[in-house]
């Protein structure tokens, strides 16, 4: 990979990514906690909001598993680079990283969609 620096020009976006998705995951873990204390009852809306901890925490390891592919990938490049020499299967841990980001973002889109579902049905309380 003639570019080392490219793998590493994505990391700061993906860290923006796991900052705010780690805010979600406190909220909802915050939340979950409040449900449980003070209105057990609620059985079915704590287990559904216990799904979306657990997607959230999925999204999580995706998005550490992308950066750590991204910074192995410039580092090996950027080493065999300044050594001179053609190693060309760096391209396939920045593929392994895009993949892996790309998977914690389609986990973070349901955890949105299903996440508006349990507000609606909170409103309407079916649960």
């Amino acid at each position: 990979m003639e570019h080392w620096y490219l793998p590493a020009t994505i990391i700061p976006g993906i860290g923006l990514l796991i900052l705010s998705t780690s805010n979600l995951l406190v909220n909802l873990s915050t939340e979950i906690k409040t449900l449980i204390t003070e209105d057990s009852t609620k059985e079915k809306l704590i287990e559904r909001k216990l799904r979306q901890l657990k997607l959230l925490n999925s999204a999580m390891v995706f998005l550490y598993v992308a950066v750590a592919s991204f910074v192995i990938s410039a580092l090996v490049s950027g080493i065999y680079k300044s050594l001179k020499i053609n190693f060309n299967a760096t391209i396939f841990i920045t593929i392994a990283g895009i993949i892996s980001a790309l998977l914690g973002l389609i986990a973070l889109i349901i955890y949105s969609f299903r996440a508006v579902k349990i507000r609606q049905d909170q409103y309407l309380n079916k649960c």
